[in-house]
């Protein structure tokens, strides 16, 4: 179990690798404990014993729950689903640039539609960036809308969207991108494209003594004297020398063709699990499939999300 397992190139190498339970386990074991010392996830205790019948770990230490698998402690916790499917569908969600469907995902597995989208937002928990290092040098700061036209919709629903409000804007889910130059983008989805929202983010997450890049919208004019701003105005030109945010546009196209293309339809509720995605994969785009692969797995410890929290029928905290 200590012996650190080879990462398959592709695809194909993938599915047949992790089709053996005890392949998939040694490598999960090593990516969680790369020391080789199993920990009990419910006391700490390094006193245990492989269960190799079972493909379990019991704690000599006595309390609840003594025995306990790799998944326990995961995003992977309490799924009847084996890990060779979880793991395939974690290979697919990192390596799709456009994002998957659950409905291709259960065709591809033989799981149910349902269970396929339980679970891909499961790998979306784990593809959160919980990085509190923050950006420094050239940061670009942009906005986007995200949702349909209001004249589009039914009039149930627009009536739910506008709650009495006049058109524009207000329809849709205001996204918040942060992308410093050369390096990592940081998305956020806002109550409104207004301060003091979009300052806060600004200040969580970017360096003082940063040149920060905007487009000449009003709410950047009050920013943190602790910030060099720079913009450049778009009904001049959209560049300026080094003063663009061509870069968060990228991204912003990226996001929208997954959510339009692939996704079709976000409820505003999740759209904050879907923008995590994307920016997982921009942040990634640099190594190969199986280097993304891997990155999302160092992310699936000590999260979980049950279903009834993910579909509101409990408050999130």
């Amino acid at each position: 179990m200590n012996q650190k397992p080879a990462v398959p190139a592709t695809m194909v190498e993938a599915i047949r690798y992790f089709a053996d339970p005890d392949i998939s386990l040694t490598f999960l074991a090593a990516l969680r404990w790369p020391d080789g010392q199993v920990v009990c996830p419910q006391c700490g205790s390094r006193e245990v014993t492989f269960l190799r019948e079972y493909r379990r770990w019991k704690c000599r230490t006595k309390h609840p729950r003594q025995q306990f698998s790799i998944k326990v402690g995961t995003i992977f916790e309490d799924s009847p689903i084996g890990l060779d499917k979880w793991l395939a569908a974690v290979w697919m969600i990192a390596n799709d640039k456009n994002g998957i469907s659950s409905y291709e995902v259960a065709r591809g597995l033989g799981v149910t539609q349902k269970s396929a989208w339980f679970m891909l937002h499961r790998i979306r928990l784990a593809m959160q960036d919980g990085s509190v290092e923050k950006l420094r040098g050239q940061v670009e700061a942009d906005e986007t809308f995200i949702g349909g036209h209001v004249r589009n919709m039914h009039t149930w629903r627009r009536r739910k969207v506008m709650e009495g409000r006049k058109g524009g804007s207000h329809s849709k889910a205001v996204v918040m991108g942060l992308l410093e130059r050369g390096g990592r983008v940081r998305a956020t989805v806002l109550p409104k494209a207004m301060n003091p929202w979009m300052r806060d983010v600004i200040d969580k997450n970017v360096e003082s003594g940063t040149e920060l890049i905007t487009d000449a919208a009003s709410m950047y004019r009050t920013l943190s004297p602790k910030f060099l701003h720079s913009f450049v105005d778009h009904i001049q030109s959209y560049v300026r020398g080094h003063i663009h945010t061509q870069g968060l546009e990228n991204f912003w196209s990226l996001l929208k063709r997954a959510l339009h293309g692939t996704y079709v339809s976000v409820e505003p509720f999740h759209l904050h699990r879907y923008v995590d995605e994307e920016a997982f994969r921009y942040n990634e785009r640099f190594g190969k499939d199986a280097d993304r692969f891997v990155t999302a797995l160092r992310g699936i410890i000590g999260r979980r999300i049950t279903y009834k929290t993910l579909t509101g029928a409990v408050a999130t905290t």
